[in-house]
């Protein structure tokens, strides 16, 4: 077994901020490896994740980021158990980091429970539509072509939630990830409740077509 150093371990603590005692059980059950010692952190972030799903997190805070000189804006509710973890610098760190995922990657779902099914539908229908014009799926079964089809919308399901999302900070890791992390080094449950994310003219384009159009039907013209 490799042995295993207060420098490793320190270095553990730094990449992930878990416990010093943590680090070094992580160390010691993956033989020193420090790839395999985050790894084990993370899977052990999401075991203390599923076993305080059931507890309530109704405190927390809501966290605001502007980007590009005001430009786009995002504000977003994450919750904790208590009030004490909500002021920790863990907490206040997720809070920040969140913000300005969402303010870059543009997720428009927490999770995939809030996607709409008809929305789901439609990308389901999208999708069969695509594979069924590549004439290299032409004979393919029925049950092939099923397959590919819910790859896609899985897919595309990973691109608008947010919690699936990779982390724009570390592409190793997903949202989910980060929280389980978080949830480690905390000891409380931590959830995203909800957010909404501005971009300066989004939208005013189309009303100003739509403006347009009714104007020119109102006067006869086109």
């Amino acid at each position: 077994m490799a042995e295993v150093t207060a420098a490793l371990v320190k270095e553990l603590r730094e990449r992930t901020q878990a416990g010093m005692m943590d680090c070094k059980k992580a160390l010691v059950a993956s033989d020193g490896d420090m790839e395999k010692a985050v790894e084990y952190l993370r899977e052990k972030g999401l075991a203390a994740a599923n076993k305080k799903s059931g507890r309530v997190a109704a405190e927390g805070a809501v966290e605001s980021y502007i980007h590009m000189g005001g430009k786009i804006g995002v504000l977003v509710e994450i919750n904790c158990e208590t009030d004490f973890v909500a002021g920790t610098d863990a907490f206040k760190a997720l809070c920040h980091d969140v913000a300005m995922h969402i303010a870059a990657a543009a997720p428009e779902y927490v999770t995939k429970e809030e996607i709409p099914a008809a929305k789901l539908e439609d990308e389901r229908k999208i999708a069969h539509e695509q594979v069924m014009n590549d004439e290299k799926n032409a004979k393919k079964p029925a049950a092939i072509i099923d397959k590919i089809v819910e790859g896609r919308v899985d897919k595309y399901c990973k691109e608008v939630c947010l919690m699936d999302q990779q982390f724009v900070k570390n592409p190793d890791i997903t949202i989910k990830d980060l929280l389980n992390e978080t949830t480690l080094k905390t000891g409380e449950k931590v959830t995203i409740r909800r957010f909404v994310r501005f971009k300066l003219g989004e939208g005013i384009e189309k009303k100003q077509s739509d403006l347009a159009a009714e104007i020119a039907e109102m006067t006869g013209k086109k």
